[in-house]
């Protein structure tokens, strides 16, 4: 059984389900051309995954059973200087699709483990440091500057993901041309809801 991979209400509700530090968190996927949805067009970049909106430290948990295949460092100031420290999950899920839940404070997991759907994979992370976006930063990342939007960074994969590539960084891609195993999660996390 497929299980919501944050530890918010029940998902798809119209109402606020977290209040924290006067921020509202909707639990919602977001929708093509929104922010955080897939393949949004970022100006020099496009988003390869989906980021779901919730308080910093909430609970990620594994939507299907699997196996870690891979964790590692996602962000880190050493990489962009406007960039927290996050990590990645890599679970090979039973059905045989690969879920990276990225953008984590912190994960438990390591490589090897099986898990079960629900299992707590880690936390949700804060990508950016607000304090280090200026003027030579991307117009995007600009515009998110004292916003502080913490988030799972979710992305889809047919086959073994791509970590490590000249066009990939952070969870977006640097190409119009979208990687051939890279997998739309919309309907995916859509069909958890239902």
């Amino acid at each position: 059984m497929k299980r919501w991979p944050l530890n918010l209400k029940t998902p798809g509700k119209t109402a606020p389900d977290k209040v924290t530090a006067g921020k509202i968190y909707l639990v919602k996927i977001p929708q093509k051309r929104e922010a955080g949805s897939f393949w949004e067009d970022r100006g020099d970049r496009f988003h390869c995954g989906i980021d779901l909106y919730a308080p910093e430290n909430t609970e990620v948990h594994s939507i299907e059973e699997g196996i870690v295949t891979e964790t590692g460092l996602m962000t880190s100031p050493e990489i962009l200087p406007y960039w927290n420290p996050t990590y990645y999950v890599i679970i090979k899920n039973n059905s045989g699709i690969f879920c990276k839940y990225g953008e984590l404070a912190e994960c438990t997991l390591q490589k090897g483990e099986q898990i079960g759907s629900g299992q707590l994979v880690g936390y949700v992370g804060m990508v950016l440091n607000c304090a280090k976006i200026d003027e030579s930063s991307p117009p995007y990342i600009r515009k998110l500057k004292n916003k502080n939007p913490s988030m799972l960074h979710f992305e889809l994969w047919e086959n073994k993901p791509i970590t490590s590539h000249k066009n990939y960084l952070g969870g977006n891609w640097f190409s119009e041309e979208k990687p051939e195993n890279l997998i739309d999660p919309t309907e995916y996390l859509a069909s958890i809801m239902d």
